[in-house]
């Protein structure tokens, strides 16, 4: 079913970054027309105190490696780390130890999200508790600054005790504004490795400085990732040390790889309008940019130009499935990564659909947030029809690639896009559901939310099982997490560093952030 639907005769449209790079060409003074304030978050880290130990007993533990289950065991922990795991009943208690009762719960390590903006929030206080309330305990931010860089050295970030790890984030995404040039590229990888930065994130560059940029990472000895870019061949990049492939490229990249035409499409992607740098450099012109796109990139389904869905037409229409198994060998063999993201494309492809008006992620955005998406939806809600019925259709051929990817052992990380209230329906609960729709099992879904992260990240050894040793992060579950994947949002309880959230706790918390249309204050 899943091959048929990507093999279909309609587009698969553009996807977030890219389709902003598709508005191009514009100047610089229809960016910067408007405010130009410079964002400033003036929150401060909450330091999380370690508690004391905990005993949680009871809970039978799932291993998301194998899916092999341990029943009726105790888990111990101390400074946020698990420090014993045994059978109930088969040690001595511990004096003034806090008790958690999981009999008849599933523990699960906690989940990470690895596709995250919430740190761009003046505030990020509240969508990063409703991401605890979700059971994420760890994420990844995917777009970072100087100054973002700089508050992490101090320890001032503002990420407090109700809240998700940070686990890597980058400097500045390249752009052409700051990777106009060989030189620009090469200073600006060294600048951000100086200041701290975990990787370099890419987000729409010329082609020809794309695959210089991977080069000098690789120079640099610091990770390439993000969007591949229109125009590049996406085996070639990944073959060259590009990491981790965010929105299954997003555009056409990957899709023109699966074609069999493929080298026309590649030639008619690379001739495609780009932003172009300033010929001068401008004070805060990064931030001021970003600050201006900050509209389309709600939905950049609703900014699309027909030539790019005219290309993406053709590339999903001469779609090959025999060359999408090559494509899918060729990135298990690189080593490189998949980020989805399923919940995004869909929120952009779907976007005139009524769930959205009524989704329960409404409730905690703020005011303005609200009012900014329904304005872009309307905006989508105007496209031709003949656009929006090929975003409709492309949505399922997606899902279809990434089922692909899976299937053929394709190294896989959930994420959402979300934390920047961009609009409903980007959480973590939602992507569960879209990858298992997509016909994942959830226990693969779990692997990525949990140990596969661990993997991407090196640290194995310290997260994404329930064992000695590792960080004390973990979820509770009211029923068994393999035998449905709606059983993985069935949260009983969420585990931070030690520090124990039940579910009334967790419910509290978002009842907190729907009241001040999201914040915790």
């Amino acid at each position: 079913m899943r091959l048929a639907a990507l093999a279909g005769p309609t587009p698969c449209p553009c996807c977030a970054y890219a389709q902003v790079a598709s508005i191009a060409p514009f100047s610089i003074a229809q960016l910067l027309r408007g405010r130009t304030t410079a964002h400033k978050t003036t929150a401060t880290a909450a330091r999380i105190d370690h508690p004391g130990e905990l005993l949680i007993g009871g809970a039978t533990i799932v291993d998301p490696r194998d899916g092999s289950k341990a029943v009726n065991m105790v888990v111990r922990t101390t400074q946020g780390r698990i420090v014993d795991v045994y059978p109930a009943g088969t040690k001595p208690d511990v004096p003034g130890a806090r008790r958690v009762d999981a009999r008849g719960l599933f523990m699960v390590p906690g989940y990470n999200d690895m596709h995250s903006h919430v740190l761009e929030l003046d505030n990020p206080s509240g969508a990063l508790a409703l991401m605890l309330a979700e059971g994420v305990t760890g994420f990844r931010q995917m777009s970072g600054s100087p100054a973002l860089l700089a508050k992490r050295r101090a320890g001032t970030l503002p990420i407090g005790r109700e809240a998700p790890a940070l686990h890597e984030t980058p400097g500045s995404i390249l752009t052409p504004f700051n990777a106009g040039s060989a030189k620009d590229v090469a200073d600006e990888i060294k600048r951000q490795k100086a200041q701290g930065a975990d990787f370099i994130k890419v987000g729409f560059v010329n082609p020809d400085m794309f695959f210089i940029a991977i080069e000098e990472a690789r120079r640099a000895g610091i990770a390439i990732l993000g969007h591949l870019q229109e125009g590049t061949d996406a085996l070639a990049a990944t073959r060259a040390g590009f990491r981790s492939v965010e929105h299954l490229g997003p555009g056409s990249t990957v899709w023109v790889c699966c074609s069999d035409d493929e080298q026309a499409l590649r030639e008619d992607s690379y001739r495609r309008d780009v932003i172009k740098a300033p010929p001068f450099k401008l004070p805060f012109v990064e931030a001021l940019i970003m600050k201006r796109l900050g509209k389309m990139l709600i939905n950049p389904a609703a900014f699309a130009k027909p030539a790019d869905v005219a290309r993406l037409d053709r590339a999903v229409t001469t779609f090959s499935p025999d060359k999408a198994q090559l494509v899918a060998e060729a990135f298990v063999a690189d080593g490189s990564w998949q980020v989805p993201t399923l919940v995004r494309l869909r929120t952009q492809e779907y976007a005139d659909r009524p769930e959205y008006e009524s989704d329960e992620g409404l409730a905690f955005m703020p005011e303005k947030s609200v009012a900014r998406w329904r304005e872009v939806t309307a905006r989508y809600k105007a496209l031709p029809p003949q656009m929006i019925r090929s975003f409709r259709d492309a949505y399922p051929r997606q899902q279809a690639l990434a089922k692909l990817f899976a299937d053929a052992g394709v190294k896989m990380m959930v994420g959402t896009d979300g934390g920047s209230f961009l609009g409903p329906g980007l959480t973590l609960r939602q992507e569960f559901e879209e990858l298992a729709d997509a016909g994942i099992v959830p226990l693969d879904i779990l692997r990525m939310a949990t140990v596969n992260a661990a993997d991407y990240l090196g640290r194995a050894d310290t997260m994404g099982l329930v064992a000695v040793g590792h960080d004390a992060d973990m979820v509770l579950l009211a029923a068994d997490p393999l035998t449905g994947v709606e059983h993985l949002h069935r949260i009983a309880g969420v585990v931070r560093a030690g520090v124990y959230f039940s579910a009334t706790d967790l419910d509290a918390m978002k009842a907190r952030v729907a009241s001040t249309r999201g914040s915790l204050q």
